[in-house]
């Protein structure tokens, strides 16, 4: 039997404070610590655009798609992917950082909102699969989770029904504005109740976790709309899934408010460590490029590889402000530095396209090379 939403329970007045109390701190903690490294690394958007590609890679994994940030990166440098499948998942995950961007956008100057939600949605399904399921439109339709074609009989479970989805999503927002005791534990409420009330035909996990970060930079807990929480949840996608359900099948909000604040203090660490990695290697290569290429360019140079850790030669030449001879000199210096590595030699009137493996292992969590 499919388990149903829950109707009545939400925000819910049976959280167990006794057992959350332990983990906010450690949580609160680690998030303050990695929000100090933002305020320390100069430019995050474009010295943590790898990490931001990475969030919207494991986003859309957790919903099926294959790509990988060295696909998406080749991708946008003008590799072809190696099937129309995998483009699709491509197109998805730069249509995920698009969606992000336009929502930060409209929160420079609107509250967090369903009119935000809504045209982040828009973007996120804008020419994709889900293009056909009405981007930016709360469903008016029935919608279930379960094997891909099955009916809803067989389906795992079933949100609100569509005529009542306005008046729960009403009342979502309203506590999204409301004061809570905690903001963290207010977020974990907000994203297991976005994902039950499912509003959208499409896109609403991804969606859900675009969240996180936007609700944590509004509420001022970051300085940045950028904490990446994808990871945890793609590498304990069964517990991810188990804690939401539980949520409508056992009223269980106190179990999954401690799953989300373990996820947000591990993430935190770990988001910490690829920021200070980052930092770490920006700062090494400040001192190493303009050594080894005696220009005044190197650092715009360096900022420019940063931004965009796999391009090709003509996009860089064309792009990075630097005079076309001096931008040559600078790539075949880093080439044969061993900063750069070339992914696909040039041929003929095509360029060559190149990697900054150092970013990307960061970005991807391996050690550096």
């Amino acid at each position: 039997m499919p388990v149903h939403y829950h109707e009545g329970k939400f925000p819910p007045a049976n959280l167990d404070w006794q057992k959350l109390i332990p983990l906010l701190g450690p949580a609160s903690g680690a998030l303050a610590r990695y929000d100090g490294i933002l305020a320390a690394i100069p430019n995050p958007e474009v010295l943590l655009s790898p990490l931001s590609t990475q969030e919207a890679v494991l986003s859309s994994r957790i919903e099926g798609t294959q790509a990988t940030i060295g696909e998406v990166l080749e991708f946008q440098a003008g590799q072809a992917p190696v099937s129309e499948e995998r483009r699709e998942d491509i197109h998805e995950i730069l249509n995920y950082r698009a969606a992000m961007r336009r929502a930060e956008e409209l929160l420079k100057t609107l509250p967090f909102s369903l009119r935000v939600i809504r045209e982040a949605h828009k973007v996120l399904l804008d020419g994709v699969r889900g293009q056909n399921k009405s981007p930016g439109e709360f469903r008016r339709v029935p919608n279930w989770i379960g094997p891909p074609g099955c009916a809803m009989e067989n389906a795992h479970y079933i949100p609100v029904s569509a005529e009542k989805l306005p008046d729960f999503m009403s009342s979502w927002e309203k506590f999204a504005y409301s004061e809570f005791p905690d903001i963290m534990v207010q977020l974990a409420l907000l994203h297991a109740e976005f994902e039950a009330l499912h509003p959208f035909l499409d896109g609403n996990g991804r969606l859900g976790r675009m969240i996180i970060p936007l609700f944590l930079w509004q509420k001022r807990l970051i300085r940045q709309p950028m904490f990446y929480i994808s990871a945890f949840f793609e590498s304990h996608r069964d517990a991810y899934y188990d804690g939401l359900l539980a949520v409508s099948q056992n009223d269980d909000w106190t179990g999954w408010c401690r799953f989300f604040l373990q996820a947000v203090q591990i993430q935190a660490e770990d988001n910490l460590k690829k920021a200070q990695g980052i930092l770490s290697l920006y700062e090494g290569l400040k001192v190493r490029v303009p050594e080894m290429t005696h220009s005044q360019y190197a650092i715009r140079a360096l900022d420019w590889i940063f931004g965009q850790p796999i391009f090709s030669h003509s996009v860089f030449i064309a792009s990075s402000g630097i005079p076309e001879p001096t931008a040559k000199r600078i790539l075949s210096v880093l080439e044969s530095g061993n900063i750069l590595r070339i992914l696909v030699p040039g041929r003929g009137r095509r360029s060559s396209i190149v990697a900054f493996p150092a970013l990307l292992n960061i970005a991807e969590g391996k050690e550096l090379v």
